[in-house]
């Protein structure tokens, strides 16, 4: 009867293992940008006809000899053909930061951190960029448990985490077939706490995998795009100003309607914003 409850433990660990690497591909599908630089033509082509490596090459260019609207501008252009990954927004975000666009800078390394939450340069600059916003929000306090699992879930990515709680499955799975199979005392005792032991290894890594691709899809966070803009008591330009916000400040979504979002930021003040004065992470 034992072993019987514990292979239907592992029958649901399997079918856990698959939906952590459905979270895998979907991460992976994302990073369909070119990442290596190629050669420069002899002869630039219009922004329309040239391939996505000879405008990352433009723009890398640009960047270096310090034109940074002009580098904004083409890595926007890749971005419009429908590519992105970790080292484009990285550096559109960097470009934005130059040319003193703050409050994109800051939406860009947001969404390059979401696909490299692990990346301490990204997060350095994400720091200075927010460093410099007008708004001085404090957070409400949170659990240090809950605190602490974030912090170590956004070690890596939901890649990451995927094929980590695939392998810890496997090690299970080798394991508990140590445990049914051997003869010798102690080689089962080893394959039961070792199955024990993979087996809260794959349950951590699985949920924060999951945390993880919910966290990157996730639609309901969003920067303050405008300069200033006023917070209102009701969707209506009419209504009561409550608060103002400024540019790059990090608002959470909670209600939308008829052009307008129900925000609330880090110290738990609500209002109603125009959806147009912000942009979706």
């Amino acid at each position: 009867m034992k072993r019987l409850i514990l292979f239907l433990t592992w029958v649901w660990g399997v079918s856990a293992g698959v939906q952590a690497q459905e979270a895998a591909d979907s991460v992976a599908a994302a990073d369909v940008a070119a990442t290596e630089v190629s050669p420069a033509p002899e002869a630039d082509a219009p922004a329309s006809e040239a391939t996505p490596d000879e405008l990352w090459d433009r723009a890398n260019t640009a960047y270096i000899n310090g034109d940074y609207h002009t580098a904004t501008e083409i890595y926007g252009e890749i971005l419009d053909r429908g590519l992105s990954s970790v080292k484009l927004y990285y550096n559109l975000g960097n470009s934005c930061f130059k040319e003193g666009r703050l409050g994109e800078s800051i939406l860009y390394y947001r969404r390059a951190l979401r696909l490299a939450p692990g990346n301490d340069d990204i997060r350095y600059n994400l720091g200075v960029a927010e460093a410099r916003t007008k708004d001085n929000i404090e957070r409400i306090p949170e659990f240090f448990l809950t605190q602490w699992a974030r912090s170590v879930r956004h070690t890596m990515s939901c890649t990451a985490w995927s094929i980590l709680s695939l392998l810890a499955l496997v090690c299970a799975l080798s394991f508990f077939l140590c445990y049914l199979l051997a003869r010798r005392l102690s080689l089962r005792k080893t394959g039961f706490y070792g199955t024990m032991a993979a087996a809260v290894v794959f349950m951590l890594t699985t949920w924060f995998a999951l945390g993880e691709r919910r966290e990157m899809l996730d639609d309901s966070q969003a920067v303050v795009m405008s300069l200033s803009t006023a917070v209102k008591s009701s969707p209506d330009r009419s209504a009561t100003d409550l608060f103002v916000l400024h540019e790059g400040t990090l608002v959470e979504i909670t209600n939308r309607l008829d052009g307008w979002c129900e925000i609330t930021i880090a110290d738990g003040k609500k209002g109603w914003l125009e959806s147009k004065t912000i942009e979706t992470i």
